[in-house]
């Protein structure tokens, strides 16, 4: 079930972030009791290798502006980029390697949370 909740800033800015570059298909799962090391992901698709690119610099700049800076960083590849902020990961991933890994599915038991772009 999609519900309308308070994230932490790391989580709205990475919306945020991604919403100014015209993401697509953007996902925000609450992992809280169902991982012990997360508390949510954040899936997006890039539809090139230049606009992975472009996710990955926005939502740094973003995120350095509030005073954080990625744990790590993992790729980049033409399929999948992933930021770990800590409790809060970006997944930008291309449409296939999306449906290929299928973590929504993975995470099947995490909640869906609807974060309104500012």
């Amino acid at each position: 079930m999609t519900k309308l909740a308070a994230v932490p800033i790391e989580v709205q800015l990475i919306v945020d972030a991604l919403d100014n570059k015209r993401a697509k298909n953007v996902v925000v799962m609450d992992l809280t009791g169902v991982s012990e090391s997360l508390d949510y992901f954040i899936l997006a698709v890039a539809e090139s290798s230049l606009q992975l690119k472009a996710f990955e610099e926005s939502i740094k700049e973003k995120l350095k502006e509030n005073g954080s800076r990625p744990r790590g960083v993992e790729g980049p590849s033409d399929r999948w980029l992933l930021l770990d902020y800590g409790e809060v990961v970006a997944h930008l991933m291309s449409y296939e390697a999306r449906e290929f890994y299928d973590l929504e599915g993975l995470w099947a038991d995490a909640k869906r949370v609807n974060v309104i772009p500012n």
